[in-house]
């Protein structure tokens, strides 16, 4: 198992608590049927439900409740059990003996019999990264249009599924890796092939 902090968890490792059966499936079938089907669930569920609130319920308070509670579903969903088995990603917090917080980012090893399948490999960070920034979308108009009452729901949408994808993003490209400085070297590089390319024959 690769791990991407320096501390010891507490917690089972990949390799730990998945079965040892052979798995010979073909990229693109879905494996995981029932996680790739809750992993969009809760989270459209929760987007549709404050498109069409007006529609479904004239109670602010109900459609609110039931908002947070999609998205907490979502939330847990997602980061326990969709992008474990989806992609093989993990991530968690954990207190030591000292009670120092620390976050944990986990992948499973390329050697691993299970791996992902391209099909749910591109379900989950579509979702993963499209629904966020509806969130966001949703917190401008909210802004503009002066619903005040809807900003803590939005904002609390945007954060829920912001630390997921910022989660799964530090477990993707490496727990120490600093994104800032990642990006700055890819725009680094393409700029600097650009530059090649124009003093080429």
């Amino acid at each position: 198992m690769m791990r991407l902090d320096s501390q010891e968890a507490d917690a089972p490792l990949f390799g730990d608590d998945d079965d040892d059966a052979p798995t010979r499936q073909k990229k693109s079938e879905i494996k995981h049927p029932l996680a790739t089907f809750f992993h969009l669930f809760f989270r459209t569920s929760a987007i549709l439900v404050y498109l069409l609130c007006e529609i479904l319920s004239s109670s602010f308070i109900v459609c609110m409740v039931t908002i947070i509670l999609l998205l907490s579903c979502d939330f847990w969903t997602v980061k326990n059990v969709s992008g474990r088995l989806m992609v093989g990603l993990r991530w968690w917090n954990q207190v030591d003996e000292d009670g120092q917080s620390h976050w944990v980012f986990e992948s499973r090893p390329a050697t691993s019999r299970k791996v992902p399948t391209n099909s749910e490999s591109q379900i989950f960070w579509l979702g993963l990264v499209v629904c966020p920034v509806l969130w966001v979308i949703f917190v401008f108009s909210t802004l503009f249009s002066f619903k005040f009452k809807w900003l803590a729901v939005v904002i609390m949408g945007v954060a829920l599924q912001w630390a997921n994808l910022y989660g799964y993003v530090r477990c993707k490209v490496g727990g120490k890796t600093n994104l800032r400085s990642m990006a700055t070297n890819y725009l680094g590089s393409q700029f600097f092939k650009r530059a090649m390319a124009k003093q080429g024959p």
